[in-house]
C-alpha cells in the first residue's frame, strides 16, 4: 500500500513537542474521539518509556454486532507490521552469517526466474527496490486462494514482468516479502513459521502473535471492518497466505508494544546491524524515506530519528513508531480499514504528549 508523507514534518512537531502538547486533548479523549467522530468501531492504543508503559487505552468495540468490547489483549490483524519483523529476522540471519544483503536471490532461489541482467539481491527486497510489482486487482488483493507455501504462493507474481531495474527505483510490494521470507526459510533451515517464533516472537514474548490461517477459529479476535467514508460496515475475511512475511500475522496491542521495546533493549541484533537496518536507501523519492523493512519519518539528515511502519488491510488500520533516542514506543491498532490516515494522525499525536511528558520529567 502507497503511504504518503504525512509525517515529514516530525522532527519540527518532536522539536515542540511540549508547546503542541499542551494544545492537546488528553490521550483518552483523542482515543475516544477516533469512535464518535472518525467513525471506527474498535481501536486501542499505547505508549511507552524505557520499557514501562505510560499510558494504554481502547474504546469501541471488537465485535460491534456481539457488544464484545475492544481490549488490548484482543487479536486483530496488523498487515504491514508485519514487514519489520521480517526484516529484523533477516537481519539476525545476516549477523549470523547465514545470509548476505548483497546476494543475488538466485544463491537461495536458483529456480527463480531473472529478468534483464542486474539481479535482484536480498537488500532490494527488504527496501523495496527489486522492481516486484504489487497485487494486480483489488479481487487479488481480497484473495480468497489458500497457499499451502510460500513456495507456492510466489507462482502468482514470479512470472510477471519487472517494474524497473533492480536497484534503480522504489515500489512498495508485500510480494517482495513473500520472496523474502522463502528467502528466509532456505538461509535458515527452519519453516517461516518457525523462524518467526524462535527468533522474533518468543524472544519478545510475544505470546499472542502468529500466522493467520484462515480455516482456523481464534477465541477472542476481533471482526473486520471497513470504513467508507464515516460508515463503517463488517468485511468478509480475505486469506492472508498469499502475503504472509509482508501482511499475514495476527496480534495484540500488547505485543506489538514487546516487539518495540525488545528491539529498544538488544534483545534481536547488535547496535551496528540496528543502524545498517535504518539507514535511509535514498531510492525512494517520495514521501517518507525507507531503511530496509522501516520507514524512516522524518527528512535528512535525521532520518532514523522516528522509525516505524504502517499497515492497513481488510479489518485493520495500524501504525507502530519507535523513537531510539528515547526509547519510546507508540503503537495504534484499530479493527477498521480505510481509516490509516486518523491512526497516523493519532499516533503523532502520541508521540507529541509522549516526548512532552518527558521534557518536563527531565
Amino acid at each position: 500500500m502507497k503511504k504518503t508523507s504525512a509525517l515529514l514534518l516530525i522532527t519540527l512537531i518532536i522539536s515542540n513537542a511540549q508547546s503542541i502538547a499542551q494544545q492537546l486533548a488528553s490521550p483518552d479523549q483523542l482515543l475516544k474521539e477516533m469512535i464518535t467522530e472518525k467513525g471506527i468501531v474498535g481501536i486501542t492504543a499505547a505508549y511507552s518509556t524505557n520499557g514501562e508503559t505510560v499510558w494504554e487505552g481502547t474504546e469501541g468495540f471488537a465485535c460491534k454486532e456481539e457488544k464484545i468490547p475492544f481490549s488490548g489483549d484482543i487479536l486483530t490483524r496488523i498487515a504491514s507490521i508485519a514487514k519489520p519483523m521480517t526484516s529484523v529476522a533477516a537481519m539476525m540471519l545476516v549477523e549470523e552469517g547465514k545470509l548476505e544483503l548483497d546476494a543475488p536471490i538466485s544463491n537461495y532461489l536458483p529456480d527463480y526466474p531473472q529478468q534483464g541482467e542486474t539481479p535482484i539481491t536480498v537488500k532490494h527486497l527488504l527496501g523495496h527496490t527489486s522492481g516486484i510489482p504489487q497485487y494486480q486487482s483489488g479481487k487479488e488483493a481480497q484473495n480468497k486462494t489458500h497457499y499451502s507455501s510460500l513456495e507456492e504462493a510466489m507462482t502468482v507474481f514470479q512470472d510477471r514482468p519487472l517494474l524497473f531495474e533492480p536497484g534503480s527505483d522504489f515500489f512498495y510490494t508485500t510480494y517482495g516479502y513473500v520472496v523474502l521470507g522463502r528467502i528466509l526459510e532456505v538461509a535458515s533451515g527452519l519453516s517461516y513459521q518457525e523462524l518467526m517464533q524462535s527468533r522474533i516472537w518468543d524472544r519478545a514474548g510475544m505470546n499472542n502473535t502468529g500466522i493467520e490461517n484462515i480455516g482456523t477459529s481464534y477465541e477472542n479476535k476481533s471482526c473486520l471492518y471497513h470504513k467508507d467514508k464515516k460508515k463503517a460496515k463488517e468485511s468478509k475475511q480475505n486469506d492472508l497466505s498469499n502475503r504472509i512475511p509482508g501482511g499475514g500475522f495476527y496480534s495484540t496491542l500488547e505485543d506489538v508494544m514487546k516487539f518495540g521495546n525488545a528491539l529498544l533493549e538488544g534483545k534481536f541484533i547488535s547496535d551496528s546491524m540496528f543502524q545498517q537496518m535504518t539507514t535511509n536507501q535514498q531510492a525512494k523519492k517520495e514521501g517518507n524515506p525507507y531503511g530496509l523493512g522501516w520507514f524512516l519519518y522524518a527528512p535528512a539528515p535525521n532520518e532514523n530519528l522516528v522509525i516505524g511502519h504502517s499497515g492497513e488491510q481488510t479489518g485493520v488500520s495500524a501504525q507502530l513508531m519507535i523513537l531510539p533516542k528515547s526509547k519510546t514506543v507508540v503503537v495504534v491498532l484499530a479493527n477498521t480499514s480505510g481509516a490509516w490516515k486518523e491512526v497516523v494522525g493519532l499516533s503523532s499525536k502520541l508521540i507529541q504528549i509522549s516526548e512532552a511528558g518527558r521534557m518536563q520529567d527531565k
